[in-house]
């Protein structure tokens, strides 16, 4: 590596200490995926009732979704010139800003508790890329775009689920 090439990836990743929000956030984001990922297979498994199979598959292709957002944002991490750290599984849930699902819900309750742990995860994702975007970071800017998104898209199918009306137009 040259020194002009060294002093570039020095001034790429100096800002991003270990402290940095942005790597905050990232590790938060790691942590919170593993949660929810775990959470809606928790949900996949448990659910019942008359919706059972579009529940079931929903929560199955949710999983998989998030399942697919952790590596890209752990080589973040890794690209930006710190570490993940937060890998064992209790790491990851004192890591996480939402937590694991509770036990012995109804189908309801599990709907709701996804939901608002989305509304916690998109949150803090829009507060991380806002973070990246004031340190001058278009790449975990670009990268958390893409992964809120996906977020998004769950929340807006789980809040349509909880309507109480059956959406047959009168």
């Amino acid at each position: 590596m040259t020194a002009a090439q060294t002093t570039l990836a020095g001034e790429i990743s100096q800002e991003n200490r270990d402290d940095h929000p942005v790597v905050q956030h990232l590790r938060r984001e790691v942590a919170n995926a593993f949660v929810l990922y775990a959470n809606y297979k928790h949900y996949h498994w448990q659910t019942y009732g008359p919706l059972f199979r579009e529940l079931h598959l929903m929560f199955d292709e949710f999983a998989a979704e998030v399942l697919g957002t952790i590596d890209e944002m752990a080589e973040r991490i890794r690209m930006i010139g710190q570490d993940v750290r937060n890998v064992q599984l209790k790491q990851m849930q004192d890591a996480a800003a939402v937590q694991s699902a509770r036990q012995g819900q109804s189908a309801r309750e599990m709907l709701e508790e996804a939901d608002a742990n989305l509304l916690v995860v998109i949150k803090d994702m829009r507060d991380g890329a806002l973070a990246a975007d004031e340190s001058n970071d278009p790449g975990t800017v670009d990268v958390l775009s893409k992964v809120i998104q996906i977020h998004e898209k769950h929340e807006w199918f789980l809040r349509e689920v909880l309507k109480t009306n059956d959406g047959l137009v009168r």
